[in-house]
């Protein structure tokens, strides 16, 4: 199977605890990461993905805004330096334990978080990455 995921959220499931906005999200983010750490693969999509799918059904979900489109460039662009491709709607990855560490060191330098700018998450992500990503429940596969 294939994990639909939205460019920035290459970017969150870096730091993912186990909080988010319902239950159900949660439920739904430990079940993405799980198949991610069994090797599945990942292919970036345009607009709401497997991460946004509990919120779809929310009044007015955030994944449509035009500040997650923002996002999603910012993050691909990111995302194209760290591995040298061009990472766009389409573009398919597996994380090898190589490719988690070099996006994590990267979040951990701040040098692939400009789509983080202004995110509600943001410092708990800064707390996750100072502490060397210590809980997160996206493991090597």
């Amino acid at each position: 199977m294939t994990v639909r995921l939205r460019a920035h959220h290459l970017l969150c499931m870096l730091t993912y605890v186990g909080k988010g906005y319902t239950a159900e999200f949660c439920t739904n983010y430990d079940g993405i990461v799980a198949r991610l750490t069994r090797g599945e693969d990942i292919l970036i999509v345009t607009g709401p993905d497997d991460v946004c799918a509990p919120l779809l059904s929310t009044e007015a979900p955030h994944c449509h805004n035009d500040s997650v489109l923002v996002r999603d460039a910012q993050a691909a662009a990111a995302a194209s330096d760290l591995l040298g491709a061009t990472v766009a709607p389409g573009f398919r990855l597996t994380l090898d334990p190589a490719t988690l560490t070099r996006f994590r060191s990267a979040f951990a330098a701040g040098t692939s978080r400009i789509a983080c700018g202004g995110c509600e998450w943001s410092s708990l992500c800064d707390s996750i990455a100072g502490s060397g990503f210590e809980g997160t429940r996206l493991l090597n596969p």
